[in-house]
This record gives structure tokens, C-alpha cells and sequence, in this order.
């Protein structure tokens, strides 16, 4: 008779911002045991982490359940074996995990170790071992890259015939096109296009890309789209991809939008902590001046502000704060959704996306982004939900689902 495996993770292969249950069997009542996880990236660095449990009196573990003594993370925590993943010891500094090919999944090998181990893992052999897949694409979402209008950007689109709602999405000031956020809103019924505006091909030579032109080229095709609806496209920008959301939705005349923005500010010195740069003093204090500042209050469209209160990268509390009392002056405060997190830093992602306070920019500086890894986790894991319910009340047709506001999640 083939034993059962004593190791168990359910789902084994699901999205990236689902939850799995992480179950030991079989063990001794009472045994000091360890649950290690273990990842290669697309870059081939490895990422781990670990936590220490003790068995029950049937000789369980259950990690959605039990308490970690110590590891990467302390409690009862379901997925803290991903959002605690550090480079392993040994590891070159600043790295940061980011999924590049989101065609495959984010590889996990799950493990049972016997006793509190804190290190060597590479060396130990498990008890037991799952291999766990995390995906951003869901099945029978579409990856398309579109190059139409001199565009370099990737449209997902949700399984089914659509039309779908849309969402133009932009990251930060590092460039390339990074696919796994519109990759993971496509799973959840929203088509995104997620936009390389810095490191395309016509940049260097016209500027283009940074010109309304460029983004309004992006928000056509959208519309035009068959697939589209037309009438519902947001717009959502990171770090430098707020300033751009932002500076659309206000002074556009082509683009109607509905607008959400990670890590807010105005505009952005620098500091040096560490030897990591602090690029969150330039816009300290905020200016008084308006045209140094985009003008919120004429957006005329529905706007949340998620924002990390220990970010130093960008004055991103200080700059909401200024956003609020222009929409109060403007009488449109309805208007606008703060999410604001204490100790949660600059690069707030989807939810289990493994914290880094601070990594390398560009290859070139160590750059300062902030946060608390447990409080970050938490705001990733909040925030997410929160937008997906923002994006679903503003760019889905009837009343909003069940009654609920967005204070009541």
C-alpha cells in the first residue's frame, strides 16, 4: 500500500492572489518541524522562506491555522511561505522578485523539514515536498501584443467573447513593459494593456512616448477595440506611472477615465541612507504653487489613491493629503478613495508579492522604497481587493454588488 504523502498544499495551482492550504500529516505528536518554501525566478535567483511549527496531538500542522514560532514570519499567517520569500543567504543585494513571463507560472517547491531548521536547506533532504504553481494568467485569458500606432504594450483580455471594461495600465520609472498586474486583472474579468511608455523604441530618438499623444493613442485603441468597451477604460499608474495617470485624467481632451494610483505624489531630491538613495524629499515641503502641481479637482472622474505612509521613495502621504483638500475645494470629494497604509512602503503590488524594502534601480543605484514586511503584506493583500471592487463598481454597468462600500470590505 503506497503511503499518502504528508504534505499537502490545496489549491496546488492557482492565481497568484488566491489562497492554498498548507497541511502536515502524519508527523509525531509533538515534533518540532519545519515548512520550507523555495522559488528560482525568471532571473535565476533562488528566494526562500521558512517557518517553524510543532505538530499536534494527531501530528497535524495546518499553516492556515497554527501558529509559526519563528522564520521569516511569526503567527498564524496562510501565505506568509510567499510573502516573506527573501533572496537566499548568499544572494547578491537589491534584488527584487518580478515575474517576466507570465505565459508560465511562479514555480514554489513546498517542503517538510524535521526539526526547527534555519538554514542550509539545500543540503537537508524533506520529508516530504509539493511543487505549487502560481499563476497571473488564468486559463483562457489572451496575451496579445499590440504594436498599432506605435504603441509597445500587451493587451490581456478575459476568457469569453467580452465586450470587457479596460484598464490602461502603467509602471514606474524603471521602463520595460512589466505584464503580471494586467495579466492578473484579465483573470478577474477586466481587460488591461499594460503600456511600455519609457524604454520603447521611438523614445530615445522622437520623446514620444512620454507626450499626451502616446497615451492617447493607447486609449483609441482601447476604444476601438471590439473586444472593448469603449465607454468603461481606467487608468491606473505606479510610482511615475501616477504623475502620467494623473496629468490624463486632468488635462486630456481625448481621454475620459476612470482613475487609480499606487504610491501617489505630485511630482518627486534625493537623500542617501545606507547608501540607498531616498528620492521622497523633493516635493518637501508640498508646493503652494499651482502650476507646479496637477489640478486633481477638474479630473471629473472617480480617482483612488493608494498610498504607503512609510514610502521614501515619493512624499506619497504628504501629496494625498494635498489631493483631498484640493477635491474639498473643488466640492469633489466624492470623487476620491484614499487607501492609506501605516509602515507599508513604496511598491505596493498584488497580493503575496514578497516585500523588498529596498533594490537596485535600473541596475544602477540602491534605491530606498520603505515598509514594514508585515504591514506592506498586509496593504498588498487589502488594497487589492479594494481596487478590483472600485474598478468593478465604476466600470461595470447596474448598481454596486450586494450594496457594499468600499469602507465595509
Amino acid at each position: 500500500v503506497q503511503r499518502q504523502n504528508p504534505l499537502s498544499v490545496n489549491p496546488s495551482r492557482g492565481l497568484m492572489d488566491e489562497k492554498f492550504v498548507i497541511l502536515v500529516q502524519h508527523a509525531p505528536p509533538g515534533s518540532e518541524l519545519t515548512v520550507h518554501a523555495l522559488h528560482q525566478c525568471d532571473d535565476g535567483h533562488g528566494w526562500d522562506a521558512f517557518a517553524h511549527y510543532i505538530s499536534d496531538a494527531t501530528g497535524r500542522v495546518n499553516v492556515s491555522e497554527d501558529c509559526s514560532l519563528g522564520g521569516t514570519y511569526s503567527g498564524i499567517e496562510p501565505m506568509g511561505l510567499l510573502w516573506s520569500l527573501r533572496p537566499v543567504p548568499g544572494s547578491k543585494p537589491g534584488l527584487r522578485l518580478r515575474k517576466k513571463n507570465v505565459q508560465e507560472p511562479m514555480l514554489v517547491t513546498v517542503s517538510v523539514y524535521e526539526g526547527h531548521r534555519k538554514e542550509g536547506f539545500a543540503d537537508l533532504v524533506p520529508l516530504a515536498s509539493v511543487l505549487v504553481e502560481r499563476w497571473y494568467m488564468a486559463p483562457g485569458v489572451r496575451r496579445i501584443p499590440v504594436t498599432e500606432g506605435g504603441l509597445t504594450a500587451t493587451l490581456f483580455l478575459p476568457p469569453g467573447p467580452g465586450p470587457f471594461p479596460a484598464v490602461m495600465d502603467l509602471w514606474g520609472g524603471g521602463g520595460q513593459l512589466v505584464e503580471y498586474r494586467s495579466a492578473l486583472l484579465a483573470s478577474h474579468g477586466i481587460a488591461a494593456l499594460a503600456i511600455d511608455y519609457l524604454t520603447a523604441k521611438n523614445t530615445s530618438q522622437t520623446g514620444i512616448n512620454m507626450s499626451a499623444t502616446y497615451f492617447e493613442t493607447a486609449y483609441k485603441f482601447l476604444q476601438e477595440h471590439p473586444q472593448i468597451l469603449g465607454s468603461r477604460i481606467a487608468m491606473m499608474g505606479l510610482s511615475f506611472g501616477t504623475g502620467v495617470t494623473l496629468r490624463m485624467a486632468a488635462y486630456s481632451e481625448v481621454m475620459k477615465v476612470t482613475s487609480e494610483d499606487i504610491s501617489c505624489a505630485h511630482l518627486c531630491l534625493h537623500h542617501y541612507f545606507e547608501k540607498q538613495i531616498i528620492w521622497r524629499g523633493l516635493v518637501l515641503p508640498i508646493p503652494t504653487e499651482p502650476s507646479k502641481k496637477v489640478d486633481v479637482s477638474i479630473t471629473g472622474c472617480p480617482l483612488m489613491l493608494i498610498v504607503g505612509e512609510d514610502d521614501q521613495n515619493w512624499a506619497a502621504e504628504e501629496s494625498a493629503n494635498d489631493m483631498k483638500e484640493m477635491m474639498e475645494r473643488a466640492g469633489n470629494s466624492h470623487l476620491l478613495t484614499v487607501l492609506s497604509y501605516p509602515e507599508a512602503g513604496h511598491l505596493i503590488e498584488p497580493p503575496y508579492t514578497p516585500h523588498v524594502r529596498f533594490s537596485k534601480f535600473k541596475s544602477v543605484v540602491m534605491v530606498l522604497w520603505g515598509g514594514q514586511t508585515l504591514a506592506h503584506s498586509r496593504a498588498q493583500e487589502d488594497s487589492w481587493k479594494k481596487m478590483l471592487f472600485f474598478l468593478r463598481v465604476n466600470l461595470f454597468s447596474g448598481a454596486r454588488p450586494d450594496g457594499k462600500s468600499l469602507s465595509n470590505l
